[in-house]
């Protein structure tokens, strides 16, 4: 970074500082990853300089050729990797993503029903403070008490009662595999649209190791990092015949100039989704994260729905005396990083929480497998035990950091 580092000596500080911390730390938010050396060398590469408003072989500048080389890889990478009919891959995020789909089918003031997202839907998905919430009317729908899983029955029947343009599907904090299915079946039976968001579970569905909407909606949005693995961005796939309207709407609908170097990483990231070995990792996601769920409940700690069929889990610390927040702060001192996270049916604040939200894309992405799970779940059974005691944090800190040098972030700059 010799560029950064004469030109801006501050940035490159926080850059240096930002890979010491990733490399040092065991980094277990769900919807974080590592990318690869070659989709980070594709994000900051010379494709940054390049207007290219319109889309392959209709662009509105000149000079598009090389845009239209990488943006046809990602288009026909992606579609090849998710078996869908149509894709674009544009936008600049998942948010982004979901906004062209609702602009394709919806009129302000129309009816969506989506997650709740104290109950592990998104912002995006009809939260009142977010654009989705304000401009159509929105029916949530929750999560069973008892079983703390998609009620889909009572989903029915809501459908049935309000009569929703489009429903949404997927979640950013949700467990257990989601009937994309009995989501397209509902939607059928009252004439809506069927939108699944499968951000976080679009590299378990590129492996087929959780079932894929595309055969049952007929939009489905993604972000691009997470377990898929690729720069931070978003695309939209559809039914071939919402394919003009949707390309229309994403732009110039909703945005401008694409990010050419952010698509180039894109098609970077599918290619790599699309090898033997990505289906491994994926697998190993999983294996990890219900190794680690099944330590966590052995120490005392309450999942919510009990487990975990992902890559993520929730736990709830209610049990434990403590909130989220607090849970939060003390493993960041130990140097593992989680998020706070609502609980379905939570008494606390949002910023309070009652639970934290663990994944482990990132830590299998290392190299990490069973054993580092029992590990790790007992530096996050001592270190919630010690919490009060600075010292003992610091000592769980080192291990950690020991642990870490055994899975260098990047090998291959080793």
């Amino acid at each position: 970074m010799k560029h950064i580092q004469s030109t801006d000596p501050d940035v490159y500080q926080a850059i240096k500082a930002e890979i010491e911390r990733e490399s040092s730390t065991l980094e277990m938010i769900a919807s974080e990853n590592f990318a690869s050396l070659a989709v980070m060398e594709a994000a900051g590469s010379v494709m940054t300089n390049k207007y290219a408003e319109g889309y392959p072989k209709k662009r509105y500048y000149g000079g598009c050729q090389n845009m239209d080389i990488v943006e046809e890889l990602a288009r026909e990478r992606g579609k090849k990797l998710f078996s869908c009919e149509h894709i674009n891959v544009q936008p600049h995020s998942g948010t982004q993503a979901n906004i062209a789909v609702y602009m394709t089918v919806l009129e302000p003031g129309d009816t969506i029903m989506g997650m709740s997202l104290s109950h592990g839907g998104h912002l995006s998905h009809g939260h009142p403070l977010n654009f989705s919430g304000k401009y159509f009317k929105v029916v949530p729908y929750e999560v069973n008490a008892d079983t703390e899983t998609i009620d889909y029955e009572k989903l029915r029947r809501l459908a049935h009662e309000h009569h929703p343009k489009i429903i949404v599907s997927g979640a950013s904090a949700y467990p257990r595999i989601i009937d994309f299915a009995k989501f397209g079946e509902i939607a059928n039976e009252v004439g809506a649209v069927h939108m699944a968001d499968i951000a976080h579970i679009a590299g378990l569905v590129a492996c087929g190791l959780h079932p894929s909407p595309v055969p049952h909606a007929q939009f489905v949005t993604t972000t691009t990092h997470k377990t898929l693995r690729g720069p931070r961005g978003g695309v939209v796939m559809c039914k071939e015949e919402y394919a003009k309207l949707l390309d229309r709407i994403v732009f110039p609908g909703g945005q401008g100039g694409p990010l050419m170097h952010i698509i180039a990483a894109k098609a970077v990231a599918f290619k790599e989704a699309l090898m033997p070995e990505f289906k491994e990792y994926q697998r190993q996601i999983i294996v990890n994260a219900q190794t680690l769920a099944s330590e966590l409940k052995m120490r005392g700690f309450r999942l919510v729905s009990g487990g975990t069929d992902n890559h993520l889990m929730l736990v709830d610390l209610r049990n434990k005396g403590l909130t989220g927040k607090e849970a939060e702060q003390t493993l960041d001192k130990a140097g593992i990083t989680v998020n706070k996270n609502t609980i379905p049916f939570d008494p606390q604040k949002p910023f309070v929480a009652s639970g934290i939200r663990i994944g482990t894309p990132a830590l299998t992405t290392r190299g990490m497998k069973e054993e580092e799970m029992k590990a790790i779940a007992e530096f996050i059974n001592d270190a919630l035990e010690h919490r009060s005691d600075d010292t003992y944090l610091s000592g769980i800190r080192q291990n950690v950091r020991k642990l870490c040098e055994k899975f260098p972030l990047y090998p291959e700059l080793q």
